[in-house]
């Protein structure tokens, strides 16, 4: 998939860091002579320009949540599933491009970092990792990783941040990130975490706390609240990364993310 569709688009939705020198030549009628090469004009006796490229090798960095929340889901798959699956088609992408890629795991202590490489074999020790990791606690704090990235990545990189986004106070330390770096946020979700059914009274552990607590769910007032809370956390998110100049992406379990993903690259 990532050879047949994302390559290309990924190719298309991010731009280089800058411009790069490529040679000099001759100039030519309608040229910028803002880009006279003044030294080789003086040495040949005739005008010469400086030949410029975009630089196209960008650095890939994919900030993933493995917090114990990312393994709810009532679909087809798991949300940490759906989030390897993402970060493994984004890796390809990438490597299309022969760009660097670096992951980063998190939970509310950052987990794992692997520093950004090229390769095949670098490819497949990421994805080796979101499949095989365990992770040594299980709460989320999103902007503890931003901060650690941060202070990681001395140049400008292209950042996907996955996760469900579990997690309060991220925004200021967003806006520090966006102002650097190319950030997406992209927030998983499960329709029962958007809805409570009505199954009367039942047993819900916190996966996270690993609290156990009954619940009825046949009470109307319970079931307004349950939503409102996951319309607060998803207002949240996407006001976040709107007012970090970040792109935001929301993705249910039931959804196909390549779409999602596809369409997101082609609206950039």
């Amino acid at each position: 998939m990532s050879d047949a569709v994302f390559g290309g688009e990924y190719h298309s939705a991010f731009k280089g860091r800058g411009m790069t020198f490529s040679e000099v030549r001759q100039y030519q009628f309608g040229d910028d002579v803002r880009n006279i090469d003044w030294n080789v004009t003086a040495r040949y006796n005739e005008p010469y320009i400086k030949v410029f490229e975009e630089e196209r090798e960008l650095t890939l960095m994919l900030v993933v949540d493995v917090s114990s929340s990312t393994l709810f889901g009532t679909q087809n798959q798991i949300k940490k599933e759906i989030i390897t699956e993402l970060c493994a088609t984004l890796a390809f992408s990438a490597l299309q491009n022969n760009d660097k890629v670096g992951l980063l795991l998190f939970s509310d202590q950052v987990e794992l970092f692997v520093p950004p490489k090229k390769g095949k074999s670098h490819i497949l020790r990421i994805i080796r990792e979101l499949l095989e990791f365990k992770p040594e606690h299980k709460k989320t704090d999103v902007s503890g990783a931003l901060k650690y990235m941060a202070g990681v990545l001395k140049k400008k990189a292209i950042v996907f941040v996955l996760s469900d986004f579990m997690s309060d106070d991220y925004m200021k330390t967003l806006q520090i990130i966006g102002r650097k770096h190319d950030v997406t946020g992209v927030r998983i979700y499960d329709k029962h975490e958007q809805e409570l059914p009505k199954i009367g009274l039942v047993q819900f552990k916190d996966l996270e706390t690993g609290k156990n607590l009954f619940i009825n769910t046949s009470s109307s007032k319970t079931r307004r609240e349950y939503a409102a809370h996951h319309i607060e956390k998803a207002a949240y998110f996407k006001n976040a990364f709107t007012r970090s100049d970040a792109g935001a992406i929301d993705l249910e379990t039931r959804e196909d993310y390549s779409k999602k993903l596809l369409g997101y690259f082609k609206a950039r």
